[in-house]
C-alpha cells in the first residue's frame, strides 16, 4: 500500500496542528504509523491521497448511514449553500427538522439545535442542574459524552484509546461533582443514590455504550436507571449522539422502551455536517432562555446547511425497510467475522446492536469498562494494520465501534469477510 503522500501531509500538518490532527481519535497513536489523509469518498469507498481505496466501516464515526456523498444529501446542501451559508436568524428548515425529531423520538416534545454532541450534553447537564438546584452528576466508566470539563472523568473514546485517565486542565472542583460508576451495575447505582441522591442533578448514560466499543445494556438496566432517578428527583439523560437514529428511527429509547427526561442527539441529524441537539419534555425545555433562566446560545446553531442535510437524512431513514435491511446485513457481517475468529482459534467477544458492532480481542464477556480493558491491544494493532493492507478501513482503536451503512452490499460484505480472514492470519503470523 502506497503511503508516501499521507506521510508528507502528516509531517506538514504536525508543524501547524497539534499532533497533526484536529481530533485525537484521528491519530494512529494506538495502532502505530501515521494517519491516512483522505482525498474523497463515495458510497462505502474511501480514497486516500495516495490513491488507495478502502471499504469503510467507520462512516465518519457513525453518522453516514447512507454512505459518503449521497446524491440527495449533497443536492440538499448545494441548494441551501446557494441561498447563503449562515444568517444568524431563524429559518424554516430549523422548524422542519425539529418537527421530524419530535415526531421520531418518544421522549422529545421540544428540541434545541446546537453545533455538536459535546455542546448538546454540556447544555443538557446545565439545564438539569438549573432545574433541580443540585450540582452533582453521575456518569459511567468508559462512556464518553464529549470533552466538557466535568465529563472527562474515566471517559471512553480517544481518552480510553490514548490511555489518559482524565485530563489536565480540569479543575478539581469540577471533577468532584462527577460521580462515576461501572456500566451495567444496577446495584451500584442504587447504593450511590441511597447515599447521595439528594445532591444529584442527573444521571447521564449512553443507552448503548459506543465509546469503549459497543457494550449493550444488560436486560433491565435502563429501566432500573429510569426508576432510581425518578425515586430521587434526579433527571435521566440519554446520550444518543451515536445511537439516535442509528439503532432505530426513535433511537435506543424506542428499542428498549425507556423514556429519559432529556435526550442528546448529534451526528446523524446533520447528515454528516456539524450538528447537535438536546430535547425532552416541554416543561423541562421551557427552562432554557429565552423562556427560562438557564442560558445557552450559539451563533451557528440551526445552521441552514446542517439543517438541510439533516432533513434529507431523516427522510431517507424514514423509508420503508431501512432498519430491517441494516439489521439483516449487520447480522450477516458479524456472524462471518465471528466464524473467522473461531476457525483460527482467536479469543474474541463480538457485540452488536443494530448496525453498530465491535470485535473485542479478549476471552472475557464484555459488559463494562473493566472487561473492555482486558482486550489484547497489541493484537488489535497488528490486526488493524493488516486490515488496512487488505483495503478495509475501521476505527484506529480497539475501543471504538464499527458501523455498517445502508449502501454496503452483499459483495462488500463478502469481500470484507475474505479480507478479514487473511488479516487475522497475518496478525497471528506477525506476533512478537
Amino acid at each position: 500500500m502506497k503511503r508516501e503522500r499521507s506521510r508528507q501531509l502528516f509531517e506538514k500538518a504536525c508543524r501547524v496542528i497539534p499532533g497533526g490532527v484536529n481530533s485525537p481519535v484521528r491519530a494512529f497513536a494506538a495502532v502505530g504509523g501515521d494517519p491516512l489523509f483522505i482525498r474523497e469518498a463515495h458510497g462505502v469507498t474511501l480514497v486516500d491521497v495516495d490513491g488507495n481505496e478502502f471499504i469503510d466501516y467507520n462512516a465518519s464515526w457513525g453518522p453516514l448511514i447512507f454512505g459518503h456523498a449521497h446524491p440527495r444529501i449533497v443536492q440538499a446542501i448545494q441548494e441551501a449553500a446557494a441561498q447563503g451559508t449562515s444568517y444568524g436568524t431563524p429559518t424554516e428548515r430549523e422548524i422542519v427538522l425539529a418537527e421530524m425529531v419530535v415526531e421520531a423520538v418518544p421522549s422529545i416534545e421540544s428540541v434545541r439545535m446546537v453545533n455538536s454532541g459535546t455542546e448538546a450534553v454540556m447544555s443538557a447537564i446545565r439545564l438539569a442542574r438549573g432545574l433541580t438546584g443540585r450540582d452533582k452528576i453521575v456518569k459511567f466508566e468508559g462512556c464518553y459524552h464529549g470533552h466538557a470539563d466535568s465529563l472527562l472523568v474515566k471517559a471512553g473514546s480517544g481518552v480510553l484509546s490514548l490511555g489518559i485517565p482524565g485530563s489536565p486542565g480540569v479543575p478539581g472542583d469540577f471533577a468532584r461533582h462527577t460521580l462515576t460508576l461501572p456500566y451495567n451495575d444496577e446495584a451500584r447505582v442504587q447504593k450511590l443514590f441511597e447515599q447521595e441522591g439528594a445532591s444529584i442533578a442527573c444521571l447521564i448514560v449512553e443507552p448503548v455504550a459506543g465509546n469503549m466499543g459497543v457494550v449493550p445494556p444488560r436486560p433491565g438496566f435502563l429501566k432500573a436507571l429510569r426508576q432510581i432517578t425518578q425515586q430521587h428527583g434526579a433527571l435521566l439523560i440519554f446520550d444518543e449522539v451515536i445511537t439516535g437514529f442509528r439503532v432505530a428511527y426513535g433511537g435506543a429509547q424506542q428499542l428498549y422502551d425507556v423514556q429519559p427526561d432529556l435526550t442528546c442527539l448529534g451526528k446523524i441529524i446533520g447528515g454528516g455536517l456539524p450538528v447537535g441537539a438536546y430535547g425532552g419534555r416541554r416543561d423541562l425545555m421551557e427552562g432554557i432562555a429565552p423562556t427560562g433562566s438557564v442560558y445557552q446560545a450559539g451563533t451557528l446553531s440551526g445552521n441552514p446547511l446542517a439543517m438541510a442535510a439533516g432533513i434529507e437524512m431523516l427522510r431517507l431513514l424514514s423509508g420503508e425497510g431501512v432498519y430491517e435491511a441494516l439489521e439483516q446485513k449487520s447480522a450477516r457481517l458479524c456472524e462471518g467475522l465471528k466464524s473467522n475468529t473461531q476457525e483460527l482459534g482467536i479469543d474474541a467477544c463480538f457485540t452488536r446492536v443494530g448496525s453498530m458492532f465491535s470485535c473485542f480481542f479478549t476471552g472475557r464477556e464484555v459488559v463494562d469498562y473493566e472487561t473492555v480493558a482486558t482486550c489484547d491491544t497489541e493484537f488489535f494493532k497488528r490486526y488493524f494494520n493488516a486490515m488496512l493492507e487488505e483495503g478495509i478501513y475501521i476505527a484506529p482503536s480497539q475501543f471504538e465501534a464499527g458501523f455498517l451503512s445502508a449502501v454496503h452490499t452483499d459483495d462488500h460484505i463478502d469481500r470484507t469477510l475474505e479480507a478479514h480472514h487473511r488479516a487475522l492470519k497475518r496478525a497471528l503470523s506477525t506476533k512478537g
